[in-house]
This record gives C-alpha cells, sequence and structure tokens, in this order.
C-alpha cells in the first residue's frame, strides 16, 4: 500500500478510494473484489464499500461480478489538463512536430520525483514502452525529467528525487554529485537526452516549455528507437523543429493564460 498521510486533516477513506481506482490498469481492466482487495491490501468488506460507492458515482461498472472503470475516470485527470488549457494550445504544434519529424511526441509535467505524460500524440512504431497520458516514470532516466528539474536549483532537485518513485519502472541510484552534473549540462545547453537509460531502445530527447510567468512548468519530447535514429539526427535535425514548437507553446500558452476570459474569471473570485 503506498505510504500515507501523517497529518491530522489527512482523510483515510479518500486515500483507500484512490488506492482502488489506481488498481485498475492497462493489464488488470477487469478485476473480481478479491484481486482488488488483494491488489489494494484491503480488507474485503473496506473493497466492497469502496467499490459500490464509485459505482454509485459512476466511476466503477460492476457486471457478473468483475469491476471495470468507467469512461468518467477521464474526467479527473482531464479536469487538471484542461484547467491549465495545455492540451488545446499544445495540440497544433506537436501535430506539426510529428509531421515534420515522423516520430512520437509527448508533453510531461513533475509529479514528486517522477513525470507523468499529460499530453502525447504517438505514431506506429515499435518502441519498447507503453506510454499513455498519466504515465509516469522516474524523471532521472528520462530527457524529459532532467529539463524539468534543472529549472530548480541543485538542492531543490535532490530534495525532489528523495521523494519514493510511484512509477512501474525502478527508479535507479544516481549520486547527489552525478544528478548536479546532469542537471547543469542540461542547463547549459538548455535541453536533455536520454540515451536507452529508460528502456533499451528507446532514445529521447527534450526542451523545456514555459508558463505565462516564464516558469518551466512543462516539457516536449521528441522518442525514438535508438535502432533507426542516430543522437546525430536527433540533436542536429530533430532538435531545430522541437524548440521550435515549444516556443510557439510557450507563446499560445502564455497568451491563453492571459485571455479576457481568465482576468475576469480571477475578478470574480476576489
Amino acid at each position: 500500500m503506498p505510504a500515507r498521510g501523517q497529518g491530522p486533516d489527512f482523510i483515510e477513506a479518500l486515500a483507500r478510494g484512490l488506492d482502488v481506482l489506481r488498481a485498475f490498469t492497462p493489464d488488470r481492466p477487469h478485476m473480481s473484489l478479491s484481486e482488488i482487495a488483494t491488489a489494494t491490501d484491503l480488507a474485503r468488506p473496506t473493497a466492497r464499500r469502496i467499490l459500490l460507492t464509485l459505482a454509485e458515482l459512476n466511476y466503477v461498472r460492476i457486471s457478473d461480478g468483475m469491476h471495470s472503470l468507467t469512461p468518467r475516470v477521464l474526467e479527473l485527470g482531464m479536469a487538471y489538463v484542461g484547467s491549465l488549457g495545455l492540451w488545446d494550445v499544445a495540440r497544433p504544434h506537436l501535430e506539426e512536430l510529428v509531421g515534420k519529424t515522423g516520430e512520437s511526441s509527448s508533453m510531461a509535467q513533475l509529479d514528486g520525483s517522477d513525470i507523468v505524460y499529460v499530453a502525447r500524440i504517438a505514431v506506429p512504431k515499435l518502441i519498447g514502452l507503453r506510454v499513455d497520458i498519466g504515465t509516469k516514470f522516474p524523471a532521472m532516466v528520462t530527457s524529459q525529467g532532467k529539463v524539468l528539474l534543472a529549472a530548480f536549483d541543485d538542492e531543490s532537485a535532490l530534495r525532489i528525487l528523495d521523494q519514493p518513485s510511484r512509477s512501474d519502472v525502478p527508479a535507479p541510484a544516481i549520486s547527489a554529485n552525478d544528478v548536479r552534473a546532469i542537471l547543469a549540462e542540461t542547463r547549459a545547453r538548455g535541453w536533455a537526452v536520454a540515451d536507452q537509460e529508460l528502456a533499451p531502445g528507446v532514445r529521447s530527447i527534450a526542451v523545456p516549455v514555459a508558463d505565462g510567468s516564464g516558469m518551466v512548468t512543462a516539457t516536449m519530447n521528441v522518442t525514438v528507437h535508438a535502432s533507426e535514429t542516430s543522437m546525430h539526427t536527433l540533436t542536429d535535425e530533430y532538435l531545430p523543429f522541437l524548440l521550435d514548437a515549444a516556443a510557439r507553446t510557450t507563446e499560445d500558452w502564455t497568451r491563453w493564460a492571459d485571455r479576457p476570459v481568465h482576468r475576469v474569471a480571477r475578478a470574480r473570485q476576489r
């Protein structure tokens, strides 16, 4: 079971409900009550009450003793993405980037010591990892994670990396000195690469995307198969396209955040 909060206001029942939702995966889309109780380390009566509550709220469907998520669960994640306007802003630039490179492109943000994918356009190529919106990987073995962490000072980045990863991919042990060196190189170049660090055959390059205040809060990348695309192609041919797409996304995101509707909404909240 995931580590629990220690504060006096921590709501254990809510945490258990989220555990049940997270128990469903692409490999386990349908589960019995016993399977869910085992996966979440919950007592069967507790798991049953949670599932019945989620079913009443239309987040879970129950049929012939098996449980599965409903499309309504997407609202939980898309509410976050939609609140930023990031997907709508980035989509045309990602599509154009994929059209120019013929490779998959994604956007990610930090979630503790992991990155989490918030936007993605994939091409039908064999890459040894399944990646969807919401997928998490340990930050320091990804090009996007290096870029996101480089936006912090070294000590802040190391504190972030001290948090336990929640990815299914094991987080490697990287010394503090190596982290400092990688982040210094990333800051100096303004971009980062990951050459088969996440998985064999997976090679990527990433650049920062800033919000309206100029803070780096997301990244954009190009992912290729190492046997098909060299590092030279990645850095000399694809990087200029990637930098251009990220810059235009940053510009559009800044305009979106400063749109009149946004200002009116903020004024009403005061």
